[in-house]
């Protein structure tokens, strides 16, 4: 599905809408399925801005939150030895991963809006958003994740290569 015509095709009064509904708590809706295709458009979105930001600017200077600091700390003080380069799905959504993850993920509830919301992670950073290398995250997940990849020097090929290309 092409994102650009879908948004397109709501208008200004739908996107308007559209913006509005996902606003609101989930408590407020069902499963609507037009709703999870908005939150799937939102996620995406939020993945095509940040690998352009990432292709763009060196990671090395990006700051992703204002409390980047607190959350890259915390993160490698709670998983010390986690592979950023490349994540194994189970190290995020296994039982025992989640057991790991949920004190971390809290600790940052009123800290870091919509700190739960889901978003798309890569799982090799070196490699853009495809379906086989994007595993659904929360929110926090992901700043943690990419702050650490960004600190760390794991997403500079994407930048690298850019700029490569562009020779």
């Amino acid at each position: 599905m092409d994102m650009d015509n879908v948004l397109a095709s709501l208008g200004v009064e739908g996107a308007s809408s559209a913006a509005h509904a996902l606003s609101l708590p989930a408590d407020a809706y069902g499963n609507d399925p037009q709703l999870e295709v908005m939150w799937a458009m939102k996620a995406y979105n939020h993945a095509e801005v940040y690998f352009n930001l990432i292709s763009s600017v060196d990671p090395k200077f990006l700051k992703l939150t204002k409390v980047d600091d607190k959350i890259y700390s915390s993160f490698r003080e709670t998983f010390k030895d986690l592979n950023i380069k490349l994540l194994n799905p189970d190290d995020l959504k296994s039982d025992e991963a989640k057991e790991k993850w949920r004190p971390f993920c809290n600790e940052f509830q009123g800290v870091i809006e919509d700190f739960n919301y889901g978003t798309l992670l890569r799982l090799d950073c070196e490699k853009d958003y495809t379906e086989e290398n994007t595993i659904f995250a929360t929110r926090i997940q992901f700043f943690a994740v990419e702050v650490a990849r960004n600190r760390e020097g794991f997403n500079s090929p994407v930048y690298m290569a850019k700029r490569v290309s562009k020779s």
